[in-house]
């Protein structure tokens, strides 16, 4: 990536962390950037094509942070619930950059829909590889958007002020958990002994 742009997303991005998508103007991008006040067109045709871009920006490394947590684990649930653990940290962590990215999106953008598809497919080839070793039921693809719309509702909720902070509902942690719990096939029960009683 050219690295004036790269400095004007990353200045576009502490401006919408500071105010939300209404601070976020070419002028003042271009000056925190330490650029001209016509630098930024030269790589964005306006506003909406800069907040596109901080979004596609967004997505590669909530991407990159699903990754890494799942590495750490083996293939199956432990690693689907740690990569949609490294999404919420990033959503609670980052409410304005969440609000965007999963936003509506004015125009069209492939910069921006190739970095949505890398994002969703991360967890879809998480799930399917607990699918595949019998830890998850069903198919992988409405088994893995499922998680993905409660883990994205639980945080919007919270975020908007629907979920109660005091305790009185549970955090969108606990609501993935108990998800991923219910989803969990359950072991299959121990082979009877010789004598037919079950084996413990």
């Amino acid at each position: 990536m050219n690295p004036t742009r790269t400095r004007l997303i990353d200045a576009a991005t502490r401006l919408l962390d500071a105010g939300g998508p209404a601070a976020v103007t070419l002028r003042e991008v271009g000056r925190r950037a330490g650029v001209s006040h016509n630098a930024p067109y030269k790589h964005f045709a306006g506003k909406q094509d800069l907040l596109a871009a901080i979004a596609a920006d967004q997505l590669r490394t909530l991407t990159d942070r699903m990754r890494a947590a799942a590495a750490d684990h083996p293939a199956g649930v432990d690693a689907v619930k740690a990569a949609i653990t490294a999404y919420l940290d990033w959503a609670q962590r980052h409410p304005a950059r969440f609000t965007l990215t999963f936003g509506p999106w004015e125009g069209e953008s492939d910069e921006l829909g190739q970095a949505a598809a890398a994002a969703r497919q991360v967890l879809h080839d998480l799930v399917a590889a607990a699918c595949d070793n019998g830890t998850f039921p069903g198919e992988p693809a409405p088994t893995a958007a499922l998680i993905w719309t409660l883990a994205h509702g639980a945080v919007d909720l919270s975020q908007t002020g629907h979920m109660s902070k005091s305790g009185a509902d549970p955090t969108p942690d606990a609501l993935v958990g108990l998800l991923i719990q219910t989803l969990r096939r359950p072991a299959s029960p121990p082979p009877p002994a010789a004598d037919g009683t079950t084996v413990m």
